[in-house]
Formats: C-alpha cells, sequence, structure tokens
C-alpha cells in the first residue's frame, strides 16, 4: 500500500467543497503563500526570536526572515523535485500540473513552518508548559488525559496548525481560518500524529505532536482526503505527505547553515571556525575564494550560499533515491541525515550550541524569556478563573477574541492563554510582563 500523487496534489482548499479550478496564472498553491504572507502571525514573526531574543544587531535573522529564507530554499527543493514528479507521472501533466507547483507548495509550507511558535523560541515552548504544571487549579481535574499532556508539553508545531486551521482570518460565517490547500497544510505538518500516541510513549512515535485535540476532526479530514497512509488503527497517526520531507530538508539546511553566519556576525564564533566549517560542505579552494571576496564576510557570504547550494542538490538526490520508500510510508528520516554530508552537519550543529546558543548573552535572554512567558500564563490564566480584584482587571486586558465565553470548557479558554501569550512578540511579551508587574507604565 503506498501513497499516490494524483490524491496528494488534490487542488482542494479548506471551506470548500470542491477541488479548485486550475489557474495557470495564479494557482492555488500561489494564493496560498500571498495569504501567509499578508496574515497578522506571519507579520508578527518580524519580532520574534531565531536565535538572539532582541538583539540590537539588524542583520541577524528573525523568525521572519528565517522563514523567508527557508521558503526560497524548499521552491528550489520543490521545483527540482516536482520537475522528476512530472516526468515520471504522466496522469499529472493530464491533470495540468507543473513542477512549479511542487515549489509553490513546499515554499508556502515553508514560509508557515515557525508560525505557531511562542516569544523566545523554544524557550517559549518550556516556558508556557511550566506555567501550566506550577499553575495550581481545580480545572485541571476537568480535563482528559490528552488536554492536560497537550496543556503541559506546548507544541510550536501544533500551535502552527491552529494559527492556520482557526485563529488566524476568524469568522462566524466561515470556517478553516486562512482556509488554505489540503497539500500545503499536510506539508506544513512535519507530526501528523495526535498527542495521546506520544503521552503513552507508543513505539516508533515522532516524539512530538502535530495538532491538537481541538483540531483533531479537522485534520483527520485533511489527512484522509489527501490519501496519507494511517499508522495506527487506534489513534490519529498518518505517514507524512512527502512534501513535507523537502519543507523539513530547506528548514534544516537554513538553520545550520545560516546559524553559523549569524554567530560569526555576532562574535561568538570566529572567521577561520565559520569558514572551515562551511567549507566542510561548500569545499572551495582557499585561492578561489580570495579571488571572489575580500572581506571576512563576503567570503562567509559566499560559502554560505555555495553550502547551500550543495545541500540543495543532494537532498533532492536524496528524495529521488527513497520515492519509493516515502509514498510507502516507510522512509523516517530527515533527507539530510542521510547523505554524504550528515557527519559535517551534526558537527556543525554541535558546535554552534557550544559557541552560540550557549553563550551567556543568549543564555541571559533566555532566562528572561522564560521567566516573562512563565509569569504571563500565571496571571493570564487566573484571571479566567479567579474571582480576585486585581485578576478581574487582568482578565480586561484580555483583547476580545481571546475572553472565556460561556459553555467554553477550561481546556478550550486555556488554549485562549495559549494562543494568545504564543501570538505575541518577544518586544511586546516583554512590555506586558513589566506593565502587569508594576515595573514600567
Amino acid at each position: 500500500m503506498k501513497m499516490n500523487w494524483d490524491q496528494l496534489l488534490t487542488r482542494k482548499r479548506v471551506g470548500k467543497k470542491h477541488d479548485i479550478e486550475d489557474n495557470a496564472i495564479r494557482t492555488c498553491f500561489h494564493q496560498d503563500y500571498d495569504r501567509i504572507v499578508f496574515s497578522s502571525a506571519f507579520r508578527r514573526l518580524q519580532n520574534k526570536t531565531q536565535v538572539y531574543s532582541l538583539s540590537k544587531n539588524d542583520y541577524v535573522r528573525t523568525r521572519l526572515t528565517h522563514s523567508l529564507e527557508v521558503s526560497c530554499v524548499g521552491r528550489s527543493l520543490g521545483n527540482y523535485v516536482g520537475q522528476y514528479i512530472i516526468g515520471k507521472y504522466k496522469s499529472l501533466q493530464d491533470s495540468g500540473f507543473h513542477s512549479s507547483d511542487f515549489g509553490s507548495i513546499v515554499s508556502a509550507a515553508c514560509l508557515a513552518h515557525d508560525i505557531g511558535n511562542p516569544p523566545f523560541g523554544h524557550v517559549g515552548e518550556k516556558a508556557i508548559s511550566s506555567g501550566f504544571k506550577k499553575w495550581n487549579n481545580s480545572i485541571k481535574e476537568q480535563l482528559s488525559e490528552a488536554e492536560t499532556f497537550e496543556l503541559e508539553n506546548f507544541e510550536g508545531n501544533a500551535q502552527g496548525w491552529r494559527v492556520l486551521t482557526k485563529i488566524e482570518m476568524p469568522s462566524q460565517h466561515r470556517q478553516g481560518g486562512m482556509r488554505l490547500t489540503y497539500p500545503v497544510l499536510a506539508s506544513f505538518s512535519k507530526y501528523p500524529v495526535e498527542s495521546i500516541v506520544i503521552s503513552k510513549d507508543i513505539n516508533n512515535n515522532p516524539k512530538k505532536y502535530g495538532f491538537l485535540t481541538s483540531e483533531r476532526d479537522s485534520f483527520q479530514e485533511i489527512a484522509n482526503s489527501l490519501g496519507l497512509l494511517k499508522k495506527h488503527q487506534s489513534y490519529c497517526w498518518w505517514s507524512r505527505h512527502p512534501l513535507t520531507f523537502l519543507v523539513e530538508a530547506a528548514d534544516d539546511i537554513c538553520y545550520r547553515i545560516i546559524d553559523i553566519e549569524d554567530g560569526f556576525r555576532m562574535k561568538f564564533i570566529t572567521f577561520q571556525e565559520a569558514k572551515e566549517m562551511l567549507n566542510r560542505i561548500a569545499k572551495i579552494e582557499t585561492k578561489k575564494l580570495n579571488n571572489i571576496a575580500t572581506s571576512e564576510a563576503e567570503k562567509i557570504k559566499y560559502l554560505r550560499a555555495v553550502a547551500i547550494n550543495n545541500l540543495v542538490t543532494e537532498a533532492v538526490t536524496t528524495f529521488r533515491d527513497h520515492e519509493k520508500n516515502i509514498l510507502e510510508g516507510a522512509f523516517r528520516e530527515s533527507l539530510t541525515s542521510v547523505g554524504q554530508y550528515a557527519e559535517n552537519l551534526e558537527y556543525m550543529k554541535q558546535e554552534t550550541i557550544k559557541n552560540v546558543f550557549d553563550a551567556r548573552n543568549v543564555l541571559l535572554v533566555q532566562v528572561a524569556g522564560y521567566k516573562i512567558l512563565e509569569s504571563l500564563f500565571f496571571s493570564f490564566a487566573s484571571s479566567v478563573f479567579s474571582q480576585d480584584y486585581k485578576d478581574k482587571m487582568v482578565l480586561k486586558l484580555l483583547p476580545e477574541q481571546y475572553q472565556p465565553q460561556d459553555g467554553e470548557s477550561p481546556y478550550e479558554k486555556i488554549l485562549k492563554i495559549n494562543d494568545y501569550i504564543s501570538g505575541m512578540t518577544d518586544a511586546f511579551a516583554t512590555h506586558v510582563f513589566q506593565t502587569i508587574n508594576g515595573m514600567s507604565l
């Protein structure tokens, strides 16, 4: 049993009963890309941590610039793979698909891949989770096992699915959030599995969940419509959409390579160290490098570009070599972890962790960010379930769309708190924290 490309590339859109008619000028997948770009959630990524929170250096990446770069790499990966797939399966040509459709799907999914991440990066995820665990309230007894696990283990990937399909562009008259196409949403989901599979630690699970209990039905509809392979009879758990591997590869390629360039620009990594690491993949002779660029910064830029190009070429080859296993749901590795550069990429990752992520200045801001988000969860969660005078005032600070409503379960009310906090930028979260705690007016 295996997935088939004709079904995987449906032009069906969330909220629409039928497939969208092909438009060669501006396809439905291209429309998805534009919807994401113009969304508020995407715009807020400009002030969210990639590595350096609240950096004073304008050069280094934010979540927004990182997402744009990943989408560019993803488009290349999709176009190359699409050229191969379109040439191999004539039925796709008969249905009016082009190699550029693959590029559009992957680039749109790449553009959104971090859209559910909270302020202060992965530290923010841990802080929101810790806030709920430490928050002492009787509503915990009213939660199911899955709901408790999700609130105790905030997951940016699942929050991203919620942003795309529910939170962004909400309306009483239309369901489905941004109403993206099924292939783009499925390609976005690195972890097509419900949280209970992770909480029960069922064998060979992916260690992260991809959607919340509140969005389980919508995910199931999309997975079944696309023909994703079911991996367990009793739980909502499917194999990945094949193009998800390209989204993952684009992200891996960018952050592994670009973190080194940013580390060099922030002076956490020396020129020689950055040059040596990047050249493990770029493989440019010193004489040629000196002829192409004069300054150290320009040399690093050139090595970064060549390294990314080499990794893209290899990822495409790896996808082609493993296409059969991918369609059968048997391929479980990332595309960058099985090629000739795998050991070098792992070495670069560990060096970046040591020299950049564990740098004192970076850790100081992360510790502060952790305190900020943990405290914000306490304040807003308490305001929803308390009659204390201060809590009532704090509750009024919640925007209208996050206010608790009659008939909502405790789980749904807490999800709204998480929606609000995770949607904040680093700077806004810091401002709200300081204001609520009387540090500034």
